[in-house]
């Protein structure tokens, strides 16, 4: 989805995201920045319809409007010459993880990207990563399109046959534990980008807290990215379940009273 934010567009960095409020009646949502076209004042959006947000979401035509956009938000990934370098992504975490990876490159960077998700209809961005890529890997979890099996697969593979000098991976959070398993398995360092859940945004409502080396910190304003060899995704993934069961709710109440349930499923 493309939308009309000048404001954003001015200052988006890669690494950063917006949040989201449709209307009034809407719940606030992160949602990272895939793509700024400073010429046009758009950003660009990719999210999955899961819930009640996106789905409302997903129902906006060419020329709607929302409510409001607060961004560019968090801290932007720290591009520099690192050497060789991997991004590694799966799912929608791909829309994540393209910006970094061209930048990165655009700096002169080698870089290894590996993404996957669970079949070749749920892949996005192959063209556009391949482009932003030195080498590019994909896997499937059901072999339908190139590799069968897992980005941490191929991951693990590489880092026996050659050193890194970072690792960037976005994904969900046990995809995250286990690429940061692996990296720690080869003495590698490793950048995550964390999507913990969020109200405010701007550190006040504390709903993203996490705890990295110990201590503790806000997702919102004091990431996304950290080590990801210091965060304790065991914290993470308790508290990303907190509001499983409102989500159930809000999404279920939706389809009650959407007259375009049908587009839903």
């Amino acid at each position: 989805m493309e939308i009309e934010a000048p404001h954003v567009v001015k200052n988006a960095r890669p690494g950063q995201f917006t949040i989201i409020h449709i209307d009034e009646t809407a719940e606030r949502v992160p949602l990272t920045i895939c793509g700024a076209d400073s010429k046009k004042g758009t950003i660009t959006i990719i999210f999955q319809v899961v819930g009640a947000t996106t789905s409302r979401l997903n129902l906006l035509n060419k020329g709607d409007s929302i409510r409001d956009i607060l961004g560019p938000l968090g801290h932007p990934t720290e591009i520099k010459k690192y050497g060789k370098t991997v991004c590694i992504a799966g799912g929608v975490g791909i829309a994540e993880i393209l910006p970094v990876a061209k930048a990165l490159k655009e700096e002169g960077n080698y870089v290894l990207s590996i993404i996957g998700a669970r079949n070749k209809g749920l892949l996005i961005l192959k063209d556009e990563m391949q482009a932003a890529s030195s080498k590019l890997m994909i896997t499937t979890d059901d072999g339908s399109l190139e590799r069968k099996g897992f980005v941490t697969d191929a991951l693990d593979e590489e880092l026996k046959k050659d050193k890194y000098e970072m690792i960037f991976c976005v994904g969900p959070i046990p995809m995250m534990r286990r690429t940061t398993q692996v990296a720690k398995a080869h003495n590698a360092k490793i950048k995550v980008s964390l999507n913990s859940n969020m109200v405010d945004a701007t550190g006040m409502c504390g709903t993203c807290r996490i705890s990295v080396g110990g201590k503790t910190y806000f997702t919102c304003v004091d990431g996304p990215e950290f080590d990801g060899a210091l965060v304790d995704f065991d914290e993470l993934i308790a508290r990303d379940k907190r509001f499983a069961k409102e989500e159930k709710i809000s999404l279920e109440e939706f389809r009650k009273g959407c007259k375009c349930v049908n587009k839903l499923r």
